[in-house]
């Protein structure tokens, strides 16, 4: 592992063995710890029996080795700790140095940014895409302007009537001299007014709300490639683990 180490020459080389290192760093340490707290490993005897004369019962000696001594279980697990404290060193002063411009459409609109950067930038536009997404849209059943003194979208005025009912009386038969007049009442819907509706809205014509999503995808893809433009950089292995146990177990 540690000569693969040695031959990885970017940035995004280390970070793809970095995690197969960190797992194989965590397995051999969990199994140390596993050995060490066996007992029986670690313990062992020797026993020897001498009669008292020449001629008493001579019984055969007994001896347990011990199978795991802790200072050598300790300097195994730190020789797993130091390829992973080498891998994650090299990374880690790899990215202080990667760095790359954001370029959308031929212009720069972020220059030399860190990588640790760009990967929280590509995170977050990710999240915005998502929040432009749900953008509230002008109706498109409506025909909408903007108003510059009110500061928002309104509709064509739409006009509509107000009626009222009067009531009415329509005369069937004249009076006679013998019969009373026969009349008919009815309501007639008479125009007493008009209204006039103007709607206003705060929301996004859709063609504002397409255009932020282009524009958002525009510059993820932007920093996506400006990251991996970064993590192609060339890295110089470091090798700080040893350094860190030999004062721990020194």
């Amino acid at each position: 592992m540690l000569r693969i180490v040695r031959d990885v020459t970017k940035l995004n080389q280390i970070i793809a063995v970095e995690k197969g290192t960190k797992s194989r760093a965590q397995r051999d340490l969990t199994e140390a710890h596993g050995r060490l707290q066996k007992a029986v490993l670690l313990s062992g005897i020797s026993r020897t029996y001498q009669p008292n004369d020449d001629e008493g019962e001579t019984l055969p000696s007994e001896s347990t080795k011990v199978q795991v001594r802790a200072e050598d279980v300790l300097r195994e697990a730190g020789a797993s700790l130091v390829r992973l404290f080498d891998v994650v060193a090299t990374k880690d002063w790899a990215n202080c140095e990667a760095r790359a411009d954001v370029v959308v459409d031929g212009s720069v609109v972020l220059s030399d940014v860190p990588v640790t950067y760009l990967l929280f930038l590509e995170k977050q536009l990710i999240e915005l895409q998502s929040f432009i997404a749900r953008l509230p849209v002008l109706d498109a059943a409506e025909t909408w302007t903007f108003d510059e003194s009110a500061d928002q979208w309104r509709t064509e005025p739409v006009r509509t009537t107000r009626t009222k009912k009067v009531p009415r009386a329509h005369v069937l038969y004249e009076a006679t001299d013998k019969h009373p007049a026969q009349v008919e009442t009815y309501t007639e819907d008479v125009i007493v007014g008009t209204w006039t509706k103007v709607g206003f809205s705060g929301a996004l014509p859709a063609r504002r709300v397409n255009e932020l999503k282009e524009r958002a995808e525009r510059l993820t893809a932007a920093v996506k490639y400006a990251r991996e433009e970064a993590n192609g950089v060339d890295v110089t292995d470091r090798r700080v683990g040893d350094a860190v146990f030999r004062y721990l177990l020194d």
